[in-house]
């Protein structure tokens, strides 16, 4: 029971991490603080400026935090 309670806590903690991380670069691609990342922004990853637009899946040409999460870079 012990180490089922201790592997819960651990993979909790790991997706914490990978989610903190996430928003820390999505901070970091938002240059202007508008809370969405500009096509424009992203182009200073080319991973992310060639996932852009199927990641932009309500084509306002923005990344949403919630968009940018789907992100694989």
């Amino acid at each position: 029971m012990n180490n089922l309670l201790a592997a819960l806590s651990i993979t909790g903690m790991t997706l914490v991490s990978a989610s903190a991380m996430a928003m820390d670069d999505f901070e970091k691609y938002d240059t202007d603080g508008s809370g969405t990342i500009s096509m424009a922004e992203a182009e200073v990853n080319p991973k992310l400026a060639e996932q852009f637009k199927t990641l932009d899946v309500d084509g306002n040409g923005e990344l949403s935090e919630s968009e940018y999460e789907h992100f694989e870079g």
